[in-house]
C-alpha cells in the first residue's frame, strides 16, 4: 500500500475475541498494521463472519451446508415412487410442489441459476408433475409443454432420462442404451473394463446393467403418458442416441468415428440380447449384485450420492428383494436423509458434503485468527481424524502398492476417498497442529518410511528444533502424533494417486480412456477422471504446507503439468468450480505455495488475467455457461465466492498492494450482511461440466473469510515491511 496517499495512515489492530470462545489459549490475535479507511471495516467483517461460522458447528464437530442441486433429483425421486405405486405419497405431492416452484418464466426448467431451458431436466419434471396429479390444461403445463416442443421435443432427452421413461412404459428398453451385465465379467487387463471408468459412472452402470438384464416396468395409464412432448411419437425414437452435444470432445482426433462404432455395438448388443444369446447373463448378474451389495457397507447408500441409490433400489427390486426388506428400506432412508421439508415443498440434496465443509472451515478459521487450541478446532480435527478412511476401496484395483488412507466427500462413502478432500482435509490438519507440536517440525520424511511416534528416537530428532531437549522433542510430537501420523498416511496415499501425466484426478489415477466418451450413455459427460489443474494445484498448496520442496520429482511433475495445462489467455479450467476463476485461482495458490517465483511471467499474466474479469462493483463471477461457450470464461453475476477465489489468486500472485484486491476487498465489505454470510443465489461449484452443477450454501461464508483474513495479514505484513 502507498504510504505517501494523502489520508492513508497507519492502525495497529487485533481481531477482537470472539463471544463464542471459551476461556483459555484460544485466540491467536495477530497483531498487525494495515492502510487506508478500510481496517475498521475489515477487522468487523472477519469478526462477524467467523463468529457466524462458529455457531453453525455442528456438536459432534462438523460443518456441513446445504448442498442444492437441480430439480433433476426431485424429478427423478418423484419417478422412483411412481414405479413403487407411490406417485400419490404426500412426499411426491410435495417434491413436485418445489419442482413447480423452481419452473422458469418461460416454461421449462434449467439445471443452474439464470441457466437456459434444460431439455432433459425439462421433461422429467413435466412427467413427475403429470404423475402427482397435474392435469395437461393446467397454465403451467401448457408453458412447460410449449417450451420443450419448442426446444426440441422429447426426442432429444439424454441416455439416463430415456432410462426412466423406459422403468415407466413410456419407451421401451430397446430405445435406451444396452448397458449388459457382461462388461462386469472383462478383465482389468481389458480397456473396456469397469475400472476404467470413473467411480461415479461406474456407481451408476452395475445397477444400471441389472436393469438391463430384467427390464423392470410398471406401465403407467395411459392418461399419465406424456406422447404431447414429443414431436413425433414415443415409439418412433431411434434406438441409437444421437451424438451428444454435452459431452467434451476427444482431444486426440481420430481416423475413427467412434461415435459410429458405438451405436454399431449397440444395436449389436440388442440383437444378441433380442434373441437371448447370454449363455453368461446370470453369471454377470449374480457378480453384478454382490459388486453392488458389498458397497453397501461402510456407505451412505452405493457410492453416497443420489443416482446409483435411486438405480439401486430398483435393481434390487429386480433380483427380488422386496420393497419393506432391510436392504431396500436402507437404501430408501438413505434418499430421505438427503430431503429438506420446507412448508408445503421437499428438495434434495445429492449427497451431503460434511468432510468438504468441515475442512475448509478449519483452515478459514485459522486463517482468521482462531487458535488451533480452540475447542471448535480441536472438535472438528477430532471428527477429521475419526472420518479417515483406511480401507482399500475402488482406487486399489489398479493401485495396490499405497497403503490406503484418505478422506471422502460425504459422512460415510468408505469405497471412494478422493484426492480434493484429502488434500483439503490435510490442509487443515497442517495448519491445526497443536501448538505445543506446530512450530518445529519438518515433513520431508512424509514420503519416506517414517511414522511419528512418541517413543522414536528418530521423530524426536526431525521434530526437534535446535536447542530443545529430548523430552522437549518428544512431548511435541506426543501432542502432534494423531495429525502427524494421519498426515503422513494422507500423503503417501496422494502421491500414489498421482497419475503419469504429473497431475491428479479425483478418484483415481491414470483414469483417462476418452474413447469412453463416445459410448452411447456417456451423455453425462463424466464417463473419465483426468488429472486437472485445480486439483494438481490443490495438491502443490498442500505440499508447501508439508515444506515438501520443488525439487522434489513428483513435485516438478506435477508444477510441469500445471504449466502445461495453462490456456492460451493464460487462465485455467476449472473442473471443479465455476470454472476459469475456480481453477486459476487453485492453479496460482498452489504454484506461489510450492515456490514458484511470483514474477515468474507465466504468472503475471495469469493475474493479469483475473484482473481484466473484475466486475464494475469491484467483485468478479463467472456463470457455469462457460463451460459450454468458453468465450463467457471470467463471464457473469458478481459472486461472493468467486471474488474471493480471484483475490487468493491475485494474493498468491504477490498482488496485496494492487488496486483491483483493494476494490475486490470493498466489495466484499459493502455486500456483508449483518449476521457475516453473503447472499449468493447463484451456483459456483461443478459437479459434471455442461450437465450438473451445485450451489453450496457455505461457499458465500468460509470462502470471504478466507480472502479477508488473509487480505488483512499480508496487507499488515505489506506495511511492516514498508
Amino acid at each position: 500500500m502507498d504510504a505517501g496517499r494523502p489520508g492513508a495512515h497507519r492502525l495497529r489492530f487485533d481481531f477482537p475475541e470472539s463471544p463464542i470462545m471459551s476461556s483459555g489459549p484460544t485466540f491467536d490475535p495477530g497483531v498487525m498494521e494495515i492502510m487506508g479507511c478500510q481496517e475498521e471495516r475489515l477487522v468487523e467483517a472477519v469478526a462477524r463472519t467467523r463468529d457466524h461460522l462458529l455457531s453453525v458447528q455442528h456438536e459432534d464437530g462438523y460443518w456441513v451446508g446445504e448442498l442444492e442441486g437441480d430439480t433433476i433429483l426431485e424429478s427423478e425421486y418423484i419417478l422412483l415412487l411412481a414405479y413403487l405405486g407411490r406417485e400419490h405419497s404426500d412426499v411426491a405431492r410435495k417434491a413436485a410442489n418445489y419442482i413447480l416452484k423452481q419452473q422458469l418464466p418461460s416454461g421449462g426448467w434449467a439445471v443452474y441459476a439464470g441457466g437456459p431451458l434444460e431439455i432433459s431436466a425439462s421433461v422429467k419434471a413435466y412427467f413427475a408433475l403429470k404423475v402427482t396429479g397435474h392435469r395437461p390444461d393446467e397454465p403451467d403445463m401448457v408453458r412447460a409443454r410449449e417450451a420443450i416442443l419448442a426446444a426440441g421435443g422429447a426426442e432429444k432427452i439424454n441416455s439416463f432420462t430415456r432410462y426412466y421413461l423406459a422403468l415407466l412404459g413410456i419407451l421401451s428398453y430397446a430405445q435406451c442404451p444396452a448397458v449388459p451385465p457382461e462388461v462386469i465379467l472383462l478383465p482389468k487387463w481389458m480397456p473396456f473394463n469397469i475400472y476404467e471408468m470413473s467411480a461415479w459412472s461406474r456407481t451408476i452402470l452395475i445397477p444400471l446393467s441389472i436393469l438391463w438384464a430384467y427390464k423392470p416396468c410398471r406401465k403407467l395409464p395411459a392418461e399419465l403418458g406424456i406422447s404431447e412432448l414429443f414431436r413425433t411419437r414415443p415409439e418412433d425414437l431411434p434406438v441409437t442416441m444421437p451424438r451428444s452435444e454435452q459431452v467434451d470432445q476427444i482431444r486426440k482426433p481420430t481416423r475413427i468415428d467412434w461415435h459410429r462404432f458405438f451405436a454399431h455395438c449397440d444395436r449389436t448388443l440388442k440383437t444378441i440380447d433380442r434373441f437371448r444369446l447370454t449363455p453368461l447373463r446370470s453369471i454377470a448378474v449374480r457378480r453384478a449384485e454382490r459388486w453392488m451389495c458389498d458397497r453397501f457397507a461402510g456407505s451412505d447408500g452405493l457410492g453416497a450420492i443420489f443416482p446409483p441409490i435411486i438405480w439401486s433400489i430398483v435393481a434390487l427390486k429386480c433380483l427380488g428383494h422386496a420393497e419393506d426388506s432391510q436392504v431396500v428400506q436402507s437404501a430408501l432412508h438413505e434418499l430421505e436423509k438427503l430431503s429438506i421439508e420446507e412448508g408445503d415443498t421437499i428438495r434434495l440434496q445429492p449427497c451431503k458434503s460434511p468432510i468438504w465443509d468441515t475442512a475448509i472451515s478449519v483452515i478459514a478459521l485459522r486463517d482468521a485468527g482462531v487458535s488451533a487450541d480452540h475447542p471448535a478446532i480441536r472438535r472438528a480435527v477430532q471428527w477429521l481424524l475419526a472420518n479417515e478412511i483406511r480401507r482399500e476401496g475402488d482406487w486399489a484395483q489398479r493401485n495396490r502398492k499405497i497403503d490406503p488412507s484418505g478422506w471422502a466427500f460425504e459422512f460415510n462413502n468408505e469405497f471412494y476417498p478422493d484426492v480434493d478432500d484429502t488434500c483439503m482435509v490435510l490442509m487443515a490438519l497442517c495448519r491445526s497442529l497443536p501448538s505445543i507440536g506446530s512450530r518445529n517440525w519438518r515433513a520431508d520424511f512424509l514420503l519416506g518410511n517414517w511414522s511419528p511416534h512418541p517413543n522414536d528416537k528418530d521423530a524426536a530428532a526431525i521434530v526437534s528444533a535446535r536447542g530443545q531437549s529430548s523430552a522437549q522433542a518428544f512431548q511435541q510430537v506426543e501432542a502432534a502424533a494423531p495429525q502427524l501420523n494421519a498426515i503422513w498416511r494422507g500423503t503417501r496415499w496422494l502421491f500414489g494417486m498421482q497419475g503419469r501425466d504429473g497431475g491428479f484426478g479425483a478418484f483415481d489415477p491414470d483414469n483417462t480412456r476418452e474413447i469412453f466418451t463416445q459410448v452411447p450413455f456417456a451423455d453425462h459427460n463424466a464417463m473419465i477422471d483426468p488429472s486437472t489443474a485445480d486439483l494438481t494445484g490443490r495438491m502443490l498448496e498442500l505440499c508447501g504446507d508439508l515444506k515438501i520442496g520443488k525439487d522434489h520429482p513428483a513435485i516438478r511433475r506435477a508444477i510441469e503439468f500445471v504449466w502445461n495445462t495453462q490456456e492460451a489467455d493464460h487462465a485455467w479450467y476449472g473442473r471443479w468450480g465455476v470454472n476459469y476463476i475456480y481453477g486459476t485461482w487453485q492453479a496460482l495458490m498452489g504454484l506461489a505455495a510450492i515456490g514458484v517465483p511470483t514474477h515468474d511471467a507465466r504468472i503475471r499474466l495469469a493475474a493479469d488475467w483475473l484482473r481484466t474479469k473484475q466486475q464494475g462493483d469491484g467483485g468478479w463471477g463467472e456463470t457455469p455457461r462457460s463451460y459450454d461457450e468458453p468465450k463467457l470464461r471470467g463471464v457473469g453475476p458478481t459472486t461472493a465466492s468467486q471474488t474471493a477465489w480471484a483475490l487468493m489468486g491475485l494474493m498468491a500472485a504477490g498482488d496485496v498492494e494492487r488496486e483491483s484486491v483493494r476494490r475486490g476487498v470493498d466489495y466484499l465489505l459493502d455486500a456483508q450482511n449483518t449476521d457475516g454470510t453473503w447472499d449468493e443465489p447463484w451456483w459456483t461449484g461443478t459437479g459434471f461440466p455442461k450437465v450438473f452443477y451445485l450451489r453450496y450454501h457455505l461457499y458465500p461464508v468460509y470462502f470471504p473469510l478466507m480472502a479477508l483474513a488473509r487480505y488483512a495479514r499480508l496487507a499488515s505484513r505489506e506495511e511492516t515491511v514498508r
